[in-house]
């Protein structure tokens, strides 16, 4: 569940299976775990379910893919006839 804040209103909104709206200019909207509104600088998060997302990758794979990226493009010259 989530609960967010409208800056311009100072109403507090939960979020859970029905939309619910503050009814401000900015019209801040949740519905479920997400949100929207017309300006989300004006909007605070005040409480979120979510966790922070762990890499995927090890970091050998990840110094693998930064060697890669770094990598030039070879380019190979062909006489035309």
């Amino acid at each position: 569940m989530i609960i967010v804040r409208c800056k311009e209103c100072n109403t507090e909104l939960r979020g859970d299976s029905q939309t619910h709206s503050c009814g401000c200019p900015n019209m801040l909207t949740v519905k479920g775990d997400s949100f929207s509104a017309v300006n989300l600088s004006k909007i605070i998060v005040v409480e979120s379910n979510q966790e922070k997302q762990q890499d995927r990758f090890t970091s050998q794979e990840l110094e693998w893919q930064e060697q890669r990226r770094k990598r030039k493009v070879r380019r190979l010259d062909f006489e035309i006839k």
